[in-house]
């Protein structure tokens, strides 16, 4: 299983637009990768928009993704897309 910690780079957290787009690139991505907020331990499918909203991720916030079936480049990708600022425009 590969797993990475990452900060949010998105000023507005993982909230409904960022929420989206991180949601779409994991159902394009074709594998399954969970996220759970640091210090919960309950992950939820990164490919839907509702279960991030339900984790209240806000700016700074520090999250996990897991994955048994993404190889390190498709982990990463997801990664980076969280660090950067996905609510600008």
């Amino acid at each position: 299983m590969l797993v990475k910690s990452v900060t949010v780079g998105s000023r507005v957290g993982l909230h409904a637009r960022p929420a989206t787009v991180l949601a779409e690139s994991v159902q394009g991505e074709g594998v399954e990768i969970e996220i759970a907020k640091d210090g919960n331990d309950e992950f939820v499918d990164a490919s839907s928009i509702l279960m991030i909203l339900t984790l209240g991720v806000s700016h700074g916030d520090s999250v996990t993704i897991r994955s048994e079936d993404a190889t390190a480049e498709q982990l990463e990708k997801i990664a980076k897309l969280i660090e950067s600022d996905l609510d600008a425009e």
